[in-house]
Order: structure tokens, then sequence, then C-alpha cells
């Protein structure tokens, strides 16, 4: 691309300047205190904080990977997003998001005080919990880099390439949206990261329907069928994935093969394991974390997880199968001539760069910048939160200004995206860094934070100990992976970091379980409180039954049953609304039918057996103020 069309440019540079523009313009308003910085002071609407977490979730690193996983993978492409999890919204709409917000406080690490008091073993629970989350943090802030890198490079001009190394080129371009993207969420916090991503999300679905009409039209079924291997567009799947690309795209199989999910039952099987253990976890201390406690009451807090598949999924695979199609009929001749230095992840800005038409082109760019930055708006809003409210605000200086808090906000905002950026610079395959992330790390998250909310034995020197050997398996096996086993792509016959997710959560389960064995249990007030307040289920029996005796409306929880039903019945739900917008831009109307009536059938369930059903607090508890701390309750 020797220039870019002065109309697309004109569109790009005006959504830039519109979201640093917002940012600035609700920066006095959220800057009033750290509840209006981080939480938007729990006013606003649910629907707004959910189109903000629907906007955030599509990243422009994921979208590449998704257009790769497409390609190369096919109709099977749709269950393998099951890694992150992504039915843990699922869980979260159903009953956890509730649980979650209930608890009326600002971080995660905030909610370790009301889970487990004030004693040394909670305290070392908070410091481990923000270590993990800064952790967390800073994987995903390399992630987007990586992926806006790549994508920024792909569109500059050969005149403006600041670098003639690809590579270099790539980071520096990163670098300069990544500051782009500081500038305003800093300023703004959770105001401006919310408002900013309804914007974004509004681009989105406008260049998201648009492109998938776009290949709908210029595309055959026939055309399609030729330039795809047989199975590619079957959804089910045996014990292995038997897909061969051999006669058409040789550099595809070697893909196969070094991704370590040819053995595909024994991949999904794993996925749906790890998937709904992580789910039932609860949320990372993330931007998820974030929109949920953000909210104005429980209620709202499980409609914003739920609005977040509804509004996300369809428009988002119409993008993914569109620019996959457009590729596959355009590009297999290329990647071909690359040989095995194909890198599939370019897919997604070549088919933009020599199909899209002008005026299209700039909303596409600005639709995944707008992708880029609420996630990354969002992931940076997390970090500081941990840090001021959970550290600085606690341990260094409990008696400062709201100024005082805010300003030290942004400097920390501003280290974790300097973090995060330089990460970056030294990672150079987006699946390096998922995979770490939804194995590796999150198998050392899993264990404690499941147990936190079904165990009233559970203490916190168990959940330190859980997570910290959890934490420290993961960073081990990410040198291993970064030395010893570079260049092995699967252990066991599996991918590698899934293999090892077992492993890392073995070694968390062993520090749970012996941190809570060998300590006494928590205090009874703070248990009593926790479980009047939010009322899980699971084994709570003892806790239960001296709560009724000061509480005799407060009952316990009987709805296990019920969540887990409804649990299944949002992942069809889910599922389903993936495959419309595959099938749609795919014109394979049969299908369609089957996951559009998939979709109605689960709605109505839902509305009778989770949406009619919904209450802010459970039986025996009202709270005085719509948000509260552990203290003030």
């Amino acid at each position: 691309m020797e220039s870019l069309h002065y109309i697309d440019a004109a569109i790009v540079l005006a959504y830039i300047a519109a979201t640093i523009g917002i940012g600035l313009a609700v920066s006095r308003r959220a800057s009033k205190n750290l509840e209006a910085y981080f939480l938007g002071g729990n006013k606003i609407p649910w629907y707004l904080l959910g189109l903000s977490n629907a906007s955030g979730m599509f990243d422009i690193s994921g979208t590449m990977w998704l257009v790769y996983l497409l390609f190369v993978y096919g109709l099977k492409s749709a269950w393998i997003p099951w890694l992150w999890p992504v039915f843990n919204q699922i869980f979260m709409m159903v009953y956890l998001s509730v649980w979650l917000r209930r608890s009326g406080v600002m971080t995660g690490a905030e909610w370790i005080r009301f889970r487990f008091g004030e004693g040394r073993g909670a305290q070392m629970s908070h410091l481990v919990v923000v270590a993990f989350a800064l952790i967390n943090v800073v994987g995903f802030l390399a992630y987007g880099f990586v992926g806006i890198g790549k994508f920024a490079a792909e569109f500059v001009p050969p005149a403006l390439a600041l670098s003639a190394d690809p590579t270099l080129n790539a980071n520096l371009y990163g670098l300069i949206v990544t500051i782009l993207t500081t500038l305003y969420v800093v300023k703004g916090g959770m105001m401006s990261v919310v408002f900013t991503e309804v914007l974004q999300f509004a681009i989105m679905l406008i260049a998201c329907v648009w492109v998938g009409l776009i290949a709908m039209e210029r595309v055959t079924t026939q055309t399609l069928a030729e330039r795809t291997p047989a199975g590619w567009n079957e959804l089910w799947f045996g014990w292995r994935l038997d897909l061969d690309w051999s006669s058409l795209l040789a550099a595809a199989n070697t893909k196969i093969a070094s991704d370590g999910w040819g053995l595909f039952g024994v991949f999904f099987t794993m996925m749906l394991f790890k998937g709904s253990l992580q789910s039932m976890a609860g949320p990372a201390p993330n931007y998820d974390m974030q929109r949920v406690l953000s909210t104005r009451t429980p209620r709202e807090a499980a409609l914003m997880s739920g609005l977040v598949s509804l509004v996300l999924l369809v428009p988002r695979y119409m993008l993914i199968t569109g620019l996959t199609v457009l590729a596959l009929a355009y590009f297999s001749d290329d990647l071909n001539a690359m040989g095995d230095a194909v890198d599939f992840e370019r897919i997604l800005p070549m088919a933009l760069r020599d199909l899209i038409p002008v005026g299209l082109f700039g909303m596409l760019i600005a639709a995944l910048l707008a992708a880029f930055m609420s996630t990354y708006a969002a992931t940076v809003n997390a970090a500081p939160a941990y840090v001021v409210n959970d550290i600085y605000k606690r341990y260094i200086n409990p008696n400062g200004d709201d100024r005082t808090y805010v300003r030290m906000s942004y400097a920390v905002s501003i280290a974790v995206v300097i973090i995060g950026t330089i990460f970056g610079f030294f990672v150079e395959n987006l699946k390096d860094i998922v995979n770490w992330i939804v194995a590796a790390l999150f198998g050392g998250y899993t264990a404690a934070n499941l147990l936190k909310w079904h165990w009233w034995r559970f203490n916190g020197w168990g959940y330190f100990f859980g997570m910290a050997a959890g934490i420290v398996a993961a960073l081990v096996f990410a040198v291993l992976f970064g030395t010893v086993y570079r260049d092995v792509p699967t252990l066991f016959g599996l991918e590698k970091n899934l293999a090892v997710f077992p492993i890392v959560l073995g070694s968390s389960l062993i520090g749970c379980f012996a941190g809570t064995l060998l300590t006494p249990p928590d205090s009874p007030k703070v248990l009593d409180e926790f479980y009047l307040r939010v009322r899980p289920w699971g084994f709570w029996g003892p806790v239960q039954r001296r709560v009724a005796l000061q509480h005799p409306a407060a009952t316990p929880n009987t709805d296990a049953a019920r969540d887990l039903t409804n649990v299944a019945v949002g992942i069809a739900w889910q599922t389903a609304l993936t495959l419309v917008g595959m099938y749609l831009v795919l014109k394979d109307y049969g299908n369609l039918t089957i996951a559009l009536v998939t979709v109605v059938v689960c709605t109505v369930w839902l509305k009778f057996r989770w949406y009619d059903r919904l209450q802010d607090y459970p039986p025996g508890y009202r709270p005085t103020l719509l948000r509260t701390t552990p203290d003030e309750a």
C-alpha cells in the first residue's frame, strides 16, 4: 500500500480525536475520588457497562488470532476459544456476578478482606492477589501491544516507516498507539473507559456487519469449497482433527502440528475440564471484575454479564468469518508462496489492506484500533486499583486526600503500560502469550478461587499458599518454555501450555489444603457476615446453622442444581450465537436455522429459569447502602 486514501485517513483521525476528547471531557468527574475513578461512582447504567465490557473483549490481538483459527481449523475453531474460557461469561451471568457484586468492594484484593478478614493469613492473601493481578495485567498489556504493532505496521506507507526492520517497525507503531490510548484512560478512569468504549462498540458493529455482507456478496460457496479441505465446514469432530491441507496449503498442516491440537477430542475434553473449573473460580482481577463491581446493584451485574454475549458474538463472528472467507478466496496463493515462513496472524491485516473499499477501510481501521484501545484501556484501568487502593492507601498513606490517590493512580497506570510494553518488545507470537495466560497462569488462579466460594473451612492461609504455589509453578514453566522447551510444541501429545495446566492446578491444590488444614479457621464473625450477605451454595453447613440462630430468615442457598443447569443452557445459547454469525456469512442457511432455533429455545428457558428469579440480596439480608465496604456493613 503506497498511501492511505484521504477519506480513510480522515475517518481514523476523527475517531482518535473523538476518543481522546471523550476521555479528557469526563476526567473532571472521574478524578473526584477513587470510587469515581475506578468504579464510576457505581452510577453507570448496566447496559452501558455491558456494551463497554463487550467492546473490551473485542480486542485486535484476539481478532487476529481468531481469524487465523477459522482459516486453519474451519468451523471446529468455534470450540477453541473455550481455552480462555469464553463461557466464563455464562457462569458470571447466571450467579457469580451477583455473588461478587453483593460484596460491595472496589477490587478483587479488597474482596479478600471481606472473605477472610484482617488476620495475618488474610493480609498475605491480599498481597498475593495483588501480585497475581499485576502479572495478569502486564501479560495482557504485552499481548495487546504485540497485536497492535503487527496490525499497524501493515498499513503504514513505506515513506512513513520508522525503521527498515519490520519487527522494530511494528513495535514502534504499537508504541505510538499505546501512548495515545494511555493518554485518555489515565485522565478519565472508568468513566472514560466506559463512554469511549460505547462509541467504539458502535463503530465496530457497523464495520463488522459491513465486512460480513461484502464477503457474502463476493465469495461463492463453490469457491470456498475449492479452497478448503474436506471437513473444514463441519462443526463436530472425532478423536482426531482430520483436516488435511497438504494439497491446498501445506503450511497449515505444519501449523496444526505445532499447535498440538491434532488430538482434538483430548484437546476438547481438557478445555471443558479446565474451563469449567476456571469459570467456577470467578473472574480474574482485571477489567471484567471491575465492570461487575462498577454496577449499581447485584441484579444489574448479572444483566451486564449476560448482555456481553448477546451483543458481541454475532457481529464479531461476522467480521472474523468475513475476513477469513475473503482471505481464503483471494490470498491462498500468496500464502502458499510464503512456504514455511507464512505468518497466519497477518491474514487479517492482509485482507483489510487489499480487499476493503475506501470508506469502509477507514471505518475498519478505526474499529480495530477501537478494539485494541478498548481492551488496553480497560486493562490499564484495572491495575492502579490494586496498587493504589490495596497497597498505597492501605499500607503507605492511609490518610491521603482524594487528589493524592488519583494522581498516584495516574503514575501507576503509566508504570504498568511501560512494563507491559517492554515485555511486548520481546514477544513475537500472540499465541505464546495467549496460551501461557489461559493455561499456566490461570492454572495457578483456579483452585484457590474456586474453594473461596464453596468451602467454609478454606481460610486466608490456604488462599495465600494456594495462589503462591500456582503462580510460582506458572512462572517456572514460563522460564522453561522460553529456554529448555522453547522449540518443543507439545508435551504428552498436547500443546505444552495446556499440558501443564493439571500440574499447575495440582501444585496450587496442595498449597490450598496444606495452608488451610494446618492453620485455624477464620473468624466466625467474618464467615457469618460473608455468608449472610453473599449466600453462596456449597459446603457452608456450620456457618449456615450459626447464622440461622441470629437471622431465622437467612435460608440456605439451594439453587446449585438450577444454576448449573442454567449454565449448561447458557453455554449452548452462547455457542449458538457464535455460530449464527459464522453460518450467516458462509451462507449455510440450513445450519443457520438450527442455530437460530437453539438461540430462541435457550432464551425462553433462561427468561423463566434465570431472569425471572434474579434478586439483589438473599433472604434475611438487606443493605442500607448500594455500596458498602466490609467494615460499613
